[in-house]
């Protein structure tokens, strides 16, 4: 069992027991010793697991999670009890609803031990509960049960508890990576048969295969197990309750977002994040599916001008995090956030998202959506009017992913769809190897899909990088590769943003400065998100000024923007005069990114600039402590100013630092 830092509640799936350790000198142990005992913990593990990944202590719709519990209840249950899913709902609410829980002689586990006091050997001995000591216990969970729907919450909030005081364990990992291990291998080894009566084995049993999503249902269990499943659910459940003294945690803070306490103030129009959704298939490569699903809203809802929408960047930057919606809200500076998951299994896809009014904490929809993988842009275009008509935002014609759906069709379609979205994940990466593994995946969609753009774009931004990052014998065949690359996706489909904004950033190194913004006006027109491209060819036709309000918006919508923005932004600010506001942008920079030298050039040029000699020779010597073979003529490469003279001043003032 881990051991340090032990928060005050631990599920352990290794041994089936329930650890409960208070802050007061009251311990308990609960073992789940019996095949449906050990079930009935593990809900408790799944009704947790979806808390924390939701990063909010909120009810759990058990509907969503059927097929789940079927495994569950298969394995580890020994497939006790069943109901047809047609009259379940009805029978729980009707027999269940007033269910109370009783620590003591609850069937579902045994009390190993509670120590009451310090020092009188309780440990290991049973002690019974007086009167007074459960009034004291708090209501540890919350049953919502309906004739459609039934509800669990672990409502530790009631007793001020956060979602950090409990840990699942399983084996020697925590949290996600302990449920994910313990699903896992319900699904790949043979799990041991078990009789329901309690303390009873059984002879082991071939493995349980997951279930499966088939079109139009769910698979159920057979006739009355889920009336003793969802009741012996509501018991457990309930027997917890004695367990926790209120006032022994800490307070739970409220979950609804502060609009003094945004990083940027609510924009005039619907604002919305969207979450990256979360892989429920167990399975990681299905992880591309799940980016590619986010990517496609939001590019989607961009579109949207009566919409503000976060960038993907900014977004992606939660991924995998447990975070709230209030703190989203709140660093992002939003009303909306949109939070989802996806399954998949063989060619059935399953899709739930919801949407939250992070203002008032309230879910304005939150919807199930199932279909075949070729149905995929339908559904993600369902999703998409959902969030319009919560937001009361109109969606004009044109504006949804269908029109993308077309490039993804056939035998090879879904393939290609996934191995663009992986080859997108290794180029954000920005290294040498990993832009040669996007170079790979890149040519092996144009190659399964020579029709779809979108791999041309992928191919183009991988010859960019090269040449950025100095990965060609030949800097200028490489740019003109790129340039064809663009060129072949606008001619598919000109309306793609993307490709515009790829073709601007050629035009920008091979200096022609007007395509450059012409094509950097056009993808914003397409795509508001691509503001950096824009911005990047205004600052390097020293048109600073508008540079600056581009760059602006491009951060507004893109907070957790790549450090090279925000580089960019401090040359703008530099080159336009507002040295002290370029001076803090270049110390903003490092502090997001420490190892980037980037930001130390732009502060050599600035300190040096404002006649601060001291300061501007700090850091020429931290430029060359990061790169001992530093040389402006590299630099002045770099950033292809149109007027020769707005370069030569950058350089002579580094030069006048110390750098050579």
């Amino acid at each position: 069992m881990v051991q340090s830092s032990r928060p005050s509640i631990q599920l352990d799936l290794n041994e089936f027991k329930l650890h409960l350790h208070l802050r007061s000198r009251t311990q308990v142990t609960l073992h789940f010793d019996s095949p449906s005992r050990r079930f009935y913990l593990s809900v408790i593990a799944l009704v947790v697991n979806e808390m924390k990944r939701l990063g909010k202590i909120k009810s759990i719709s058990l509907q969503d999670y059927v097929a789940l519990l079927v495994l569950l209840n298969e394995s580890i249950a020994g497939s006790a009890g069943s109901s047809d899913r047609e009259n379940l709902l009805h029978r729980i609410y009707s027999k269940w609803k007033d269910a109370l829980p009783n620590l003591e002689e609850a069937p579902l586990f045994k009390v190993l031990g509670k120590k009451k006091e310090v020092g009188d050997g309780a440990i290991g001995k049973i002690y019974s509960f007086t009167e007074a000591e459960k009034d004291e216990w708090a209501n540890l969970f919350e049953y919502k049960g309906s004739h459609e729907n039934v509800r669990l919450k672990f409502a530790i909030d009631k007793i001020g508890a956060t979602l950090n005081d409990i840990a699942i364990i399983y084996e020697d990992s925590l949290n996600a990576d302990a449920w994910e291990k313990f699903i896992s291998s319900l699904k790949e080894k043979g799990v041991e048969k078990q009789e329901a009566e309690p303390d009873k084995r059984v002879s082991e049993e071939p493995e349980v295969p997951a279930p499966q999503l088939e079109k139009g249902r769910i698979s159920q269990p057979g006739r009355y197990r889920w009336v003793a499943l969802m009741a012996a659910i509501v018991v457990v459940l309930g027997a917890i309750t004695l367990a926790i003294k209120k006032g022994y945690l800490e307070h739970h803070p409220d979950d609804v977002a502060s609009t003094e306490k945004m990083a940027f103030p609510l924009p005039d129009v619907p604002s919305i994040a969207v979450l990256p959704f979360v892989n429920m298939s167990g399975d990681p490569k299905q992880e591309f599916l799940c980016d590619g699903i986010t990517e496609n809203i939001i590019s989607v809802l961009s579109k949207v001008p009566r919409l503000f929408v976060i960038s993907r960047q900014s977004t992606f930057f939660y991924k995998g995090k447990p975070v709230k919606v209030k703190q989203v809200s709140e660093e992002l500076g939003v009303q909306y956030v949109l939070e989802g998951s996806v399954q998949r299994s063989d060619d059935r896809i399953r899709i739930n998202a919801r949407l939250i009014d992070a203002l008032t904490g309230r879910d304005l929809w939150a919807e199930r959506y199932e279909g075949d993988l070729t149905d995929l842009f339908a559904l993600q275009d369902e999703i998409t009017m959902k969030i319009l008509t919560a937001t009361r935002v109109k969606l004009t014609e044109g504006e949804t992913s269908s029109a993308y759906s077309k490039y993804y069709k056939g035998k090879h379609g879904f393939d290609c769809y996934l191995k663009l979205m992986e080859a997108l994940k290794y180029i954000d990466r920005d290294n040498i190897d990993d832009n040669n593994v996007a170079r790979q995946l890149s040519e092996e969609a144009i190659s399964m899909c020579p029709e779809n753009p979108v791999g041309y774009v992928r191919l183009c931004r991988v010859y960019i990088s090269d040449y950025w990052l100095g990965n060609t014998k030949s800097p200028r065949e490489t740019l003109e590769k790129a340039e064809k690359l663009a060129k072949k996706a606008l001619a598919i489909d000109d309306s793609i943003p993307m490709g515009h904004a790829m073709l601007s950033g050629v035009y920008i190194f091979k200096r022609e400065y007007d395509k450059a913004i012409a094509e950097g006006e056009r993808a914003v027109a397409l795509d508001p998100s691509t503001y950096t491209a824009y911005a990047c060819a205004l600052l390097v036709a020293c048109r600073y000024k508008e540079a600056i309000v581009m760059f602006q918006k491009a951060i507004r919508l893109n907070p957790n923007a790549m450090s090279v923005t925000f580089v960019y932004f401090g040359h703008a600010l530099m080159m336009a005069g507002r040295l002290e506001e370029a001076v803090s942008t270049f110390k903003k920079t490092i502090q997001r990114t420490p190892d980037n030298i980037l930001p130390h050039y732009g502060l050599v040029a600035t300190y040096s600039l404002m006649g601060q000699e001291k300061e501007a020779r700090a850091e020429a010597e931290e430029v060359l402590r990061m790169n001992p073979k530093f040389s402006t003529d590299f630099y002045a490469k770099t950033f292809v100013y149109k007027d020769q003279s707005e370069m030569d001043k950058v350089v002579n003032a580094m030069r006048k630092a110390g750098l050579k």
